[in-house]
């Protein structure tokens, strides 16, 4: 397994680093639940808008290891809630998402007046990548360092 190169950065960015859906996996008591989510890629993570109170962010509370799954990629990964959409911690990555979803966004699905939208960061820690009929196997666990989690890598946000 490779650590993530300028190449495969290229290619995730190139494939994810726009608003795509990606299948979500997650487990609760043994049992695996899967479902498609919008999501944007940056860095070693994915972004996604939930509901705080959903079956994804309670499964992900006590178990906070996922799978994600899109586009000739599949990887795993520690769920990290970020909390409310508005907080100002969240400031960055937040307008960020209001871009890249913008055609969306506002179409009534989410209430962003409901301190629960919050943002969810899939911080990755391995995955495979196919390409051209190459396989990446990609380490991504020192793509930011280990003490920081996705707030604290707000920096690396373009």
């Amino acid at each position: 397994m490779e650590k993530l190169n300028q190449e495969t950065a290229d290619m995730m960015t190139e494939r994810f680093g726009k608003d795509c859906v990606i299948a979500l996996a997650t487990v609760e008591n043994g049992v695996p639940f899967v479902r498609y989510v919008n999501a944007y890629y940056e860095q070693g993570a994915f972004y996604i808008i939930t509901y705080g109170l959903s079956n994804k962010m309670r499964q992900i509370a006590e178990n906070p290891v996922v799978a994600v799954s899109g586009e000739w990629f599949t990887a795993h990964g520690k769920g990290i809630p970020l909390g409310y959409f508005y907080n100002e911690e969240n400031g960055k990555i937040a307008q960020k998402l209001k871009t890249v979803f913008a055609a969306w966004i506002d179409n009534g699905h989410n209430d962003f007046t409901d301190r629960n939208t919050c943002i969810l960061c899939v911080r990755l820690t391995d995955g495979v990548l196919f390409s051209h009929g190459k396989r990446y196997d990609i380490d991504f666990v020192d793509v930011l360092p280990e003490n920081q989690n996705c707030i604290a890598a707000e920096h690396f946000i373009k």
